[in-house]
Parts: C-alpha cells; structure tokens; sequence
C-alpha cells in the first residue's frame, strides 16, 4: 500500500466522477441520514468559501461486491481495470453535495423522499446571513434561485433576473463551480 495523497477535485470532476461510476460508496458505510437544511448548510459554506472538511477515498482497481446507490440514480459500473475510488470517510457530505448540485431525490430507508433541487439561494441575503435555504415561507420567490438552476440554467434564465442580482449569480455560481475539493486517496 502506497501513503495517502492530499489533492483537490473541482465541482465538475467531482460529480464527473460520480456518474462515471469511479466514486462509490462501499455498503458498510452508514445510510444517509443528513436533512436538506444540512445540505443546504454545506452548500452555504462552499459560496462563502468557508472549509468543509476533506473526504479520504480508497483507491484501487479492485471491485467491491455491494455497493451503495445514491437516491434513485443508477450509475454505472467502471470499465475494467480503471480505477476507483471508494469513499472512507465523507459520506455525508460528498452525497449531499452530489443530491444538491444535481438536484436529484434521495430515498431515504423509511420511504420518505427527499427532493434536492428545492435548495434555494436567497439573493437578498446578505453574506454574513444563511445564503443557501430549504425553507422558502416568507420569502420573495422572485430572488430565490435553486442550486440546480444556478448552475444548469441558461444565459436567458440568469438574464431574466432583476440587474442588481446579476453580480450575485455570477459570483455564487463561479465559487461553487471552482471550489476544491480536498480529499485524500489511500491506493492499492
């Protein structure tokens, strides 16, 4: 066994890897269990740039027997003898940051549905207030923004926006699309 190695993944490696099926998560790792208001504070530290935490993988080309799917999503298996990197440490997260940028609906093991793309950006709040949010009572809906749509949406979606919000997507969008990613990778 080689030492671990510290390195950064970017937002679209990250979620790359995951739907090419070379991060997965091994079956002896606990059941989610983080809420969308959790999520939703994890995607809150990354807009504010803040750390959150490093995840530590277990590299190699060989292959568990089970397996855990994220939600409903059915990704598929690597090719032979290409790498992957099992998740060790950084379930919780790694899975809402995967749930949350996607936009995607976790079932959890009581049948209860969680659906991920109703994560907002509340573009009135102000940077040392909760920025990412799930609930939306009391809220203007014309300056909430989803993650998904922050991220997925077109020029004219963002352009349809009021002017004095325009710096806010720019920005939100970018730190979350440039965040690293730190993790450690044990290789076999």
């Amino acid at each position: 066994m080689k030492l671990p190695e510290p390195q950064t993944r970017t937002f679209s490696s990250l979620v790359g890897e995951i739907e090419k099926g070379q991060i997965k998560i091994p079956q002896f790792q606990r059941d989610f269990v983080w809420t969308m208001q959790k999520s939703a504070g994890l995607i809150d530290s990354i807009i504010k740039g803040y750390p959150i935490g490093t995840f530590i993988f277990w590299r190699t080309k060989e292959r568990l027997r089970s397996v855990k799917e994220l939600g409903k999503q059915v990704l598929p298996d690597p090719e032979q003898g290409e790498l992957v990197d099992y998740v060790l440490d950084g379930q919780q997260r790694l899975t809402s940051l995967f749930a949350s940028l996607r936009g995607i609906t976790l079932t959890r093991e009581d049948g209860r549905e969680d659906d991920f793309s109703r994560i907002f950006i509340d573009l009135n709040a102000e940077e040392s207030e909760q920025i990412v949010i799930t609930d939306l009572e009391g809220k203007n809906e014309k300056c909430l923004i989803s993650i998904l749509q922050l991220l997925t949406g077109d020029f004219m979606l963002l352009a349809s926006y009021p002017q004095q919000y325009h710096e806010k997507l720019k920005i939100y969008k970018n730190r979350i699309e440039s965040y690293q990613y730190w993790h450690w990778s044990v290789k076999t």
